[in-house]
């Protein structure tokens, strides 16, 4: 069971190949599992009680089970461990390649296991491999690479530093062999994740361009598309070599948080309003048709109505295609959670506010997609429509009519949009299949 952001998703994937390859199966819906895993997250409040909710609900469930928790909860809040004895094994982040053998300790003696191992400076970065056909819908069109690892900024509100470490990244061989791999498993579309991307390479003298290029330049690899991004790590120079690869898609997640110079500035986030915006204008000037992408959270502590104010109408003018819309929430042990808090109804408020904006932006963005053609990847079909895929932006395309003789699925077809709807366009092949 896995909780949190794609990395999590891609580690729980890597845990699955770890336990098959010391033996173990996958567990059918119909069988009783012998060990159960749940890769914990812990950005918000909610992540903490969902992933604590379902340790105690499966130890009901499944009494004779092997029960481990994982992930950033155990990492960042060690002591939970005292208030979860429904848990057989709770171990953090770290070491992930030795969970199988602690499962198989578990399962001979019985015994209840916390390996919480800390993070140093010189830690390097943990390489796990993954069988996406372990997955469930394995031979996916598209494959999320985990490159990097950790994070350096401390943000005032943020416990992932605590979580994840420093800042450590994937060598550029392993990516190499990683991107051939899920190429020779049919994967057309590689999207690079981590905690904080924008600091790929930095050990090896390297840049977040250059995983780019890696990945764009594997044989069968069409397309390569970035996880979030932090803002003020994105230079010309990159932004001109990103420009030069035909695979990589203008989809730039820029990490937001506000729209609110005094707010960033209390995040201690490391740019103004007015450069990212400069920013923004950049990429435009290479990539006209790109999509940008964001979150934002509402309810920082300190935040007033007209600093609220200042982060709708900067959304507004940067006209964002998707915005993750958040409420704060304090963590225990950052600097944010010991300021001034805003009330949680007046959170939810802007935040309903927020989210309004963020649907009419979406609806905006799809409606300016009416006319163009496109490519798309299609990944699957389903009831009556030829398929969906994706286009380089993100936009969500379907194809509506009669099925197809043959499957659209994994194969790029260009497509000129028709209509929009509120998440999705409509639009009709060029070249029929």
């Amino acid at each position: 069971m896995t909780f949190g952001c794609k990395v999590n998703q891609y580690e729980t994937r890597c845990l699955e190949t770890a336990f098959s390859e010391r033996g173990f199966l996958t567990a059918s819906p119909e069988e009783m599992p012998d060990c159960i895993v749940i890769n914990s997250c812990t950005v918000t409040g909610s992540g903490d009680s969902k992933s604590l909710y379902a340790v105690r609900k499966l130890r009901r469930d499944y009494p004779d089970a092997v029960i481990i928790l994982t992930g950033c909860l155990p990492q960042a809040a060690p002591e939970v461990q005292k208030e979860l004895p429904e848990a057989d094994i709770i171990t953090g982040t770290k070491d992930r390649k030795h969970i199988p053998l602690l499962a198989e300790e578990a399962l001979r003696k019985r015994q209840r296991i916390v390996e919480i191992n800390s993070y140093s400076s010189s830690d390097a970065f943990e390489v796990m491999d993954y069988r996406s056909e372990l997955s469930e819908g394995g031979g996916h069109t598209r494959a999320f690479i985990k490159i990097q690892d950790g994070c350096n900024c401390f943000c005032t509100y943020c416990i992932i530093p605590y979580a994840r470490g420093r800042c450590r990244s994937k060598p550029p061989e392993v990516l190499r062999e990683e991107a051939q791999q899920v190429a020779a498993e049919g994967c057309r579309e590689i999207v690079l994740t981590g905690i904080n991307i924008a600091f790929y390479g930095t050990e090896y003298g390297l840049r977040l361009v250059d995983a780019v290029e890696i990945c764009a330049r594997t044989e069968g690899i069409d397309r390569v598309r970035l996880g979030s991004i932090e803002p003020e790590m994105l230079p010309e120079e990159d932004i001109r070599r990103l420009a030069s690869l035909p695979g990589f898609c203008p989809q730039f997640h820029l990490s937001l948080q506000s729209g609110c110079g005094r707010t960033l500035k209390a995040m201690r986030r490391r740019y103004t309003p007015e450069e990212y915006y400069s920013l923004t204008q950049l990429i435009l000037r290479y990539f006209p048709d790109a999509a940008f992408t964001t979150d934002i959270m509402v309810g920082f502590p300190g935040e007033t109505e007209e600093d609220f104010a200042e982060s709708l109408a900067f959304a507004e003018k940067v006209g964002f295609a998707k915005i993750h819309v958040f409420q704060y929430s304090p963590r225990k042990g950052t600097p944010a959670a010991d300021m001034e808090q805003v009330p949680e109804n007046v959170k939810k408020e802007r935040a309903d506010r927020m989210k309004a904006l963020a649907a009419e932006l979406r609806r905006r963005y799809l409606e300016r997609q009416v006319g163009k053609t496109v490519p798309v990847l299609f990944e699957r079909e389903e009831g009556e429509e030829y398929g969906h895929g994706y286009a380089p932006d993100m936009t969500l395309v379907k194809i509506p009519g009669k099925k197809s003789k043959k499957s659209l699925r994994n194969s790029i077809f260009y497509v000129t949009i028709e209509e929009s709807s509120f998440d999705h366009c409509t639009g009709r092949i060029i070249t029929e299949p």
